[in-house]
């Protein structure tokens, strides 16, 4: 082991054991080897078995059992509050890291001071890249393309960095978020009103605010088996939660200049949620019919 900066990996897990022994198999295989490494799970509350699971073969892996399911962000907050490590790396439970690939992000981070944040690329089991791994932040005039009827979120798309390059973004994506302690020290911990999505651009956005570069790193690949924690179609908590988060993130960082457009953006997010969960109600019962 080097002397490299000290790393705690922070995974938040609800319902998804199989997902995270997985998750934490491939960093007992691929380790962080430039300094030290801690890793810490909490649970929100899954009564999966879970938390015997994990204790029972990861007996080094701090296991902290929460009482009740309290979100992604206020979840992460119960270790962020605790991590003392130089570098701490928010990782989701349907991830799994490759051979080098947390030496080669941490490294990254450490060769560039002002960088508050940095994410890698993200693919799939299928190969196909995430999109969502690097991220630009729309403006109030992208806010209402994506509203109207028709409208798509590839404004949401960082454009100035292509998929195997590196350089600044505006956000990358919280399924592998790898974070200064000194910067979380200024900008401070995730914002708990976003009880799941839109955190991670939340805190993106704060930290550039604050002077902190925000890095995504196409040369490093880790995979992301997208939605498998949360499910492919979203149930309706987690549908109010997505489009909530939507609102919150405008609110805070968008809006509040104009009325009408306010307005409209507020509208379409209602709008959505409503489609979106006779969408996904349509698509549960399709699938129970099928099964």
């Amino acid at each position: 082991m080097s002397d490299g900066p000290s790393l705690e990996i922070v995974i938040v897990s609800y319902r998804c054991r199989e997902l995270l022994l997985a998750c934490l198999d491939s960093i007992a295989e691929h380790p962080y080897e430039g300094g030290p490494m801690t890793v810490t799970v909490v649970d929100n509350a899954s009564a999966d078995g879970t938390a015997e699971a994990v204790r029972e073969r990861f007996s080094a892996v701090r296991f902290i059992e929460l009482p009740q399911n309290v979100g992604f962000s206020a979840a992460n907050n119960v270790a962020l509050r605790e991590a003392r490590a130089e570098q701490v790396l928010l990782l989701n439970p349907d991830t799994e890291v490759w051979p080098g690939v947390l030496d080669a992000m941490s490294a990254y981070l450490a060769q560039h001071p002002r960088a508050g944040v940095a994410g890698c690329r993200l693919v799939r089991r299928d190969g196909t890249f995430d999109h969502a791994a690097k991220r630009s932040i729309p403006s109030v005039a992208d806010a209402l393309r994506y509203f109207r009827p028709g409208g798509s979120g590839s404004g949401y798309l960082a454009p100035g960095v292509g998929e195997h390059e590196a350089g600044p973004v505006d956000a990358v994506n919280g399924a592998f978020m790898l974070v200064r302690r000194e910067a979380i020290d200024e900008v401070g911990l995730l914002d708990a009103g976003y009880w799941m999505y839109g955190e991670d651009l939340d805190w993106c956005t704060r930290f550039r605010r604050a002077g902190w570069d925000v890095l995504y790193n196409g040369r490093v690949t880790a995979l992301h088996v997208k939605g498998a924690s949360a499910g492919t179609h979203r149930r309706l908590r987690q549908n109010v939660a997505f489009h909530r988060s939507m609102g919150r993130f405008y609110r805070r960082h968008l809006g509040g200049e104009h009325a009408l457009p306010d307005f409209v953006v507020y509208a379409g997010i209602g709008a959505k949620l409503g489609l979106s969960v006779c969408h996904s109600a349509l698509a549960r019962a399709a699938l129970w019919v099928r099964g």
